[in-house]
């Protein structure tokens, strides 16, 4: 069952154009990963569909529902930028998601916190960067709905960590639910993916299924990823 429907997607910032004609179908019970290089329209995309950029045409449809304020609730958005107040303590911010979202379950942030070893007593701005993607990952995985969308959530963050991200977010999956995950580190995400959607310069350049496309290509993700965008 179709989650998702992009229709015809344009966004153009002045005279740039961002996103040219995108037209995608999202299933339920997936994980895709939105795959390109910097710049490619990646983030702009996921704001679109999180409701904080208008399309310049087109139509996205989550849950058979143009987008609105009702289809925000809906959907879990985690950023790239650090979007915490520095001033907040790890527990602060536990507490501005429970009173934010109706649909926050504050004991399973608490528990995964605990679980990767981030303090809610710490201050945000002591916080390396890794600890950081870490509580932001806690927090985006603790709502309960429909589309998890994770902007490069393995950004600055170390070995060690990007594993225990990984892990989260496998554990947080279920049938009913949908991942998009935007990222350039293919080779550590991979695994993970079902489908594939390959930006450049603001166009689908190719999208399918993960295995299908590895059986009629005869490449890893990363290798395809490394054909499609070499001259990028």
């Amino acid at each position: 069952m179709d989650l998702l429907k992009i229709e015809n997607l344009n966004k153009k910032y002045y005279n740039k154009i961002a996103l040219k004609n995108i037209n995608l179908s999202l299933e339920q019970g997936k994980i895709y990963g939105l795959l390109g290089p910097n710049g490619s329209g990646k983030t702009t995309l996921m704001k679109v569909i999180a409701g904080l950029h208008n399309q310049t045409s087109g139509n996205v449809i989550l849950n058979h529902q143009a987008l609105s304020y009702k289809t925000k609730a809906d959907i879990s958005y985690m950023p790239t930028e650090n979007f915490l107040y520095e001033s907040f303590k790890v527990k602060d911010a536990v507490k501005f998601y429970t009173d934010m979202y109706s649909d926050f379950q504050e004991a399973n942030a608490y528990k995964i916190l605990k679980e990767i070893n981030v303090d809610t007593e710490f201050k945000i701005s002591k916080l390396s960067s890794g600890l950081v993607g870490k509580l932001k990952i806690a927090l985006a995985l603790s709502r309960n709905v429909d589309l998890y969308m994770l902007d490069e959530p393995l950004n600055g963050v170390d070995v060690l960590s990007r594993d225990v991200i990984m892990d989260l977010i496998t554990r947080s999956y279920s049938e009913t639910k949908t991942f998009i995950i935007s990222t350039h580190l293919v080779s550590e995400i991979e695994k993970i993916l079902d489908s594939v959607i390959f930006l450049k310069d603001g166009n689908v350049e190719l999208s399918g299924d993960a295995e299908e496309l590895r059986l009629s290509r005869e490449l890893s993700i990363e290798g395809i990823y490394k054909e499609v965008f070499k001259n990028a």
